[in-house]
């Protein structure tokens, strides 16, 4: 498959964020690259079929958007593994069931059942 779009979020700790998104949203390890000392410099993320990118940086951005088919299950696995829920699970009038929560370091995640 040829992936023309990769999201991307930027972490001043990239093992912490990887661990993180690991454990609250299901994301799977397609390669991590470490600097000299040893510390993630940057990650891909599975997520599906798709790739999101994390990398060493300032936080912060718009966020991203997930589509996923059991969003309830996904909300609680989140909140309980310490993700901030900033929008708690909504019927939105376009059809979509979703959330938002940002992570430890404030990037902004956002998951629904919308599929564009």
């Amino acid at each position: 498959m040829s992936r023309t779009v990769y999201a991307q979020a930027r972490y001043h700790d990239c093992q912490a964020a990887l661990d993180f998104l690991i454990s609250a949203f299901g994301f799977g390890v397609h390669e991590v690259t470490k600097n000299d000392e040893g510390a993630v410099a940057h990650a891909e993320l599975l997520v599906g079929d798709d790739i999101i990118m994390i990398g060493q940086g300032r936080p912060g951005g718009p966020g991203i958007y997930i589509a996923t088919d059991d969003v309830d299950a996904h909300h609680d696995r989140a909140k309980a593994a310490g993700a901030g829920i900033t929008m708690d699970l909504v019927n939105q009038p376009y059809g979509s069931r979703e959330y938002a929560c940002t992570d430890p370091e404030g990037n902004a995640w956002y998951f629904g059942t919308y599929r564009p």
